[in-house]
């Protein structure tokens, strides 16, 4: 089974702020793998462990999504795929997931592509979904268990909120993950060692067939600014009985004509 797990390279929560006059400032930093990142790729070697194959990890990103490759490849993965042009920045969800699936194609003779469920950065969950529909490829969203794969079949058990969905389907597929698919490991010093040397596949724009014109800036959508949210306005915590508690606040939601 050939495997591959597409990651992302964050800002370290811990490190990102806000200014005095409340724009966001991302950390001059490396960064760090996509923490949900992390669960694809556990699962993808658990994956290869039991039915054998290959894992290629791959990102695009500038040239800091190196170090969460060769993160991955630490862990185990045996090849990773860095998508780098000048063309790819600032692309959005959508263009970001056409880049992925035209990395995709060009590796070719891949069975089943994993994610993490979202980004920490973004938080949108857009990407997978959007490139399991570039490919054409069926897709199961935010698994919590790969029950089997056999035959060319994954049975997925899915997240909902009410419980779980199982559902099945044929591969070549598209999963992403939540946390609660198992624990990722840690690297092992050989690991780390072959990771520090290994060589990653850098492919262009024009290595994939893209259209500098349909990503990066020319992406559908842009993000203009961020901010801080306003601060919570003065609150009054009301004491007493619960009955006397609730007809307090049904009195005082009345008065302020909000029932």
């Amino acid at each position: 089974m050939n495997i591959v797990v597409c990651i992302k390279q964050v800002p370290e929560i811990a490190l990102v702020r806000f200014d005095e006059s409340g724009q966001l400032v991302i950390p001059d930093a490396p960064g760090t793998m996509n923490p949900f990142d992390e669960y694809a790729v556990e699962e993808g070697l658990r994956l290869k462990e039991k039915h054998g194959g290959t894992i290629t990890v791959m990102g695009c990103g500038d040239q800091r999504a190196a170090s969460g490759l060769r993160d991955a490849i630490a862990l185990g993965a045996e090849r990773g795929v860095h998508l780098l042009d000048p063309a790819f920045t600032g692309s959005d969800g959508i263009a970001i997931a056409a880049i992925l699936a035209a990395g995709i194609r060009k590796l070719g003779g891949i069975d089943l592509c994993l994610f993490g469920k979202n980004a920490v950065d973004t938080d949108r969950s857009v990407v997978p979904g959007a490139t399991a529909g570039k490919l054409g490829w069926p897709q199961a969203l935010f698994a919590k268990k790969i029950e089997s794969i056999e035959n060319g079949i994954a049975t997925v058990l899915r997240i909902t909120e009410d419980g779980y969905d199982r559902v099945t389907v044929p591969l070549p597929a598209v999963l992403s993950v939540v946390k609660e698919i198992n624990e990722p490991r840690l690297p092992s010093l050989k690991g780390k060692l072959k990771a520090k040397s290994a060589p990653l596949d850098v492919w262009s724009a024009s290595d994939l067939g893209i259209d500098p014109n349909r990503v990066g800036v020319h992406s559908a959508t842009h993000v203009h600014a961020v901010h801080a949210p306003p601060p919570r306005q003065k609150c009054e915590r009301l004491e007493g009985e619960p009955a006397q508690v609730a007809a307090t606040l049904f009195q005082r939601l009345r008065d302020a004509k909000v029932i």
